[in-house]
């Protein structure tokens, strides 16, 4: 016979705890997983980044990088899962709050930037997490923050060119000195390499391998295809494959050729020297 009072009983899940990120913790995701349709994304991933890190996330295309960075720059939620930034839990806080604590250097934000925009404004409208330079008044701090940057980032001399008069490695530190215009908690690079000749990666893996090293420099992830990219200074490493976490840990325990052979499916040979990685086919 049913109790009476059965059917206003909370069910099991409603005695568990609330969510709540390590004090450490600078990003924390918790078996997070996206779902499109039928397919999955991202799989149940648990990951931890904690401050003074250097991330690197790696994988084949198609592999939920990009994702997952969305995910740490607060602008997708997942379909299940918890996730923390900068103490605060995703979907509790309001991310518009929560962004300009978050530098983000993307393709997806590239898009965005409008051709017409100068370099200063492209870099200096971060601080109200524009994309355009309309009627706004900036203090003389943010100002002189922008035109630090532009110049620490090799832009000074074209301060005053257009977005979309720039080459594409120009673009790439363009981007990078906006991400870091609201002095960021948190740093995440989508690739941003990409596309550049090998005169302009070797000069953007030293610009980021300062970067690292520099102990005032905020928790960083970044984003790549390939171990050529990874700058000095970095000191740990996701590896994804078909959404799911293949390995994550310190960078000379995760950039190996058996754990990167498992996460591009292809048995590759990884060598180190001098602070930097290659891989080839075994």
């Amino acid at each position: 016979m049913t109790a009476p009072h059965d059917a206003a009983r909370p069910s099991p899940a409603a005695f568990e705890e609330p969510f709540t990120p390590d004090e450490d913790a600078v990003l924390q995701l918790h078996g997070v997983t996206v779902r499109r349709g039928a397919k999955d994304i991202l799989a149940g991933v648990d990951w931890t980044v904690r401050a003074g890190e250097r991330w690197i996330v790696m994988g084949p295309n198609g592999a939920g990088k990009s994702t997952l960075l969305q995910i740490a720059a607060s602008r997708m939620f997942p379909t299940s899962g918890e996730v923390g930034i900068l103490d605060e839990v995703l979907g509790a806080v309001d991310v518009f709050e929560l962004r300009p604590r978050i530098g983000l250097s993307s393709a997806l934000l590239a898009n965005q930037v409008r051709e017409e925009e100068t370099v200063q404004d492209a870099v200096i409208t971060a601080s109200y997490g524009m994309t355009g330079r309309w009627r706004e008044e900036y203090e003389l701090e943010d100002r002189a923050r922008a035109l630090g940057l532009v110049s620490e980032w090799g832009l000074a001399r074209l301060a005053h060119r257009r977005f979309g008069t720039l080459s594409e490695g120009e673009r790439k530190r363009v981007l990078i000195a906006r991400a870091l215009m609201t002095d960021p908690e948190l740093l995440l690079l989508d690739e941003p390499a990409a596309g550049l000749d090998l005169a302009g990666r070797e000069a953007l893996v030293a610009q980021l391998t300062a970067l690292a090293e520099d102990e005032a420099a905020p928790a960083t992830v970044l984003v790549t295809h390939h171990v050529e990219e990874v700058p000095p200074g970095f000191t740990h490493a996701l590896l994804l494959s078909e959404g799911a976490a293949v390995a994550a840990g310190p960078l000379e325990e995760t950039l190996t050729s058996e754990r990167l052979s498992e996460a591009f499916g292809t048995a590759l040979k990884v060598t180190r020297a001098d602070g930097r990685y290659t891989a080839v086919a075994a």
